[in-house]
């Protein structure tokens, strides 16, 4: 009897030790489990952090990460509508939504990559095939208003899409294929656009010559203000000189009015007396210590000094 007692102790003990390693665990902070038996999943995956139970031994626990993992794609060369070859490099976020669902279709992270890979590649390289250079390069807010470059002269190039809002189709296309795989993904971004050896140097000579005649038409601008502005201040100078000529005869007209008014108003006070200033004046600017006047003694400019003697 005791040998049976003892034995059931030690079948009890072990089986509570196995339960205690085998039968708990914890799921911790930002991640999620999904619990398997003989390799077929057992219920729902496990979302919420604790401590767990499972059935020991015949039970196994796989975590996946809840947070957000990155996707770098590999930069590739595809052609745009217009018959232009450009790399794209993109990435993206995603996560595991659904850890049951990841688990039997995909299993690890690393086949999710390559799952990305294929959905995301094919993707893009669809839309960027329906789309010309001019949607890829230009973000979506882009215009040639807002930017100053349009003018009535030059033909403004006018995108339907722009960048970020292919990269937003992108990212509405692929949603649809990833929840089949428990895949939630975040947002799709375009890193980098760059051209290939070829285009480079066409698109850096139509990059100089747009800025060239740019610079021209703003020279152009800047000579016809220059001379209307000249015209206007030759207008200006005009004006004011020819008023100024005006007003100044004008004022040596008065003058003179009133000169000659004077010298009226002084002659015919005394006559005789004005005539013999006159007579005066006309010796002193005619006569000086060094001349000598031959002339008949009845002349009529002798006439105040014949009255002296």
């Amino acid at each position: 009897m005791n040998t049976i007692v003892r034995t059931t102790l030690i079948v009890l003990t072990l089986a509570a030790v196995l339960v205690a390693y085998d039968g708990f665990y914890v799921l911790e902070e930002g991640r999620q489990a999904v619990i398997t038996q003989f390799g077929k999943p057992v219920g729902q995956s496990e979302t919420e952090a604790g401590l767990k139970f499972k059935t020991p031994i015949i039970q196994k626990v796989t975590f996946f990460d809840k947070r957000i993992q990155i996707w770098d794609g590999d930069p590739n060369q595809i052609p745009t509508n217009d018959k232009t070859f450009i790399y794209l490099d993109v990435t993206a976020r995603w996560r595991i939504k659904d850890a049951l669902v990841f688990l039997q279709s995909v299993n690890n992270i690393t086949r999710a990559q390559s799952l990305l890979d294929d959905i995301l590649d094919g993707t893009m390289r669809d839309l960027v095939n329906k789309n010309d250079l001019v949607e890829i390069i230009r973000s979506s807010d882009w215009s040639a208003e807002t930017m100053g470059e349009c003018s009535p002269e030059a033909k403004c190039e006018t995108i339907k899409h722009g960048r970020d809002k292919i990269a937003a189709m992108v990212h509405e296309a692929a949603s649809k294929i990833t929840p089949r795989y428990g895949i939630e993904l975040v947002d799709v971004m375009f890193k980098r656009v760059n051209y290939i050896d070829t285009v480079q140097a066409k698109v850096y000579d139509r990059m100089i010559s747009e800025r060239k005649r740019i610079a021209a038409e703003k020279r152009s601008q800047g000579e016809g203000q220059k001379a209307e502005i000249m015209g206007k201040v030759d207008r200006e100078l005009k004006t004011i000189t020819s008023t100024a000529q005006r007003e100044a005869l004008e004022i040596k007209g008065r003058a003179d009015a009133e000169a000659a008014r004077i010298y009226a108003d002084a002659y015919n006070k005394d006559p005789e007396f004005y005539s013999f200033v006159r007579s005066l004046e006309s010796y002193r600017a005619a006569v000086s210590a060094n001349t000598r006047l031959l002339m008949p003694l009845d002349s009529e400019f002798y006439q105040y000094l014949q009255k002296t003697k």
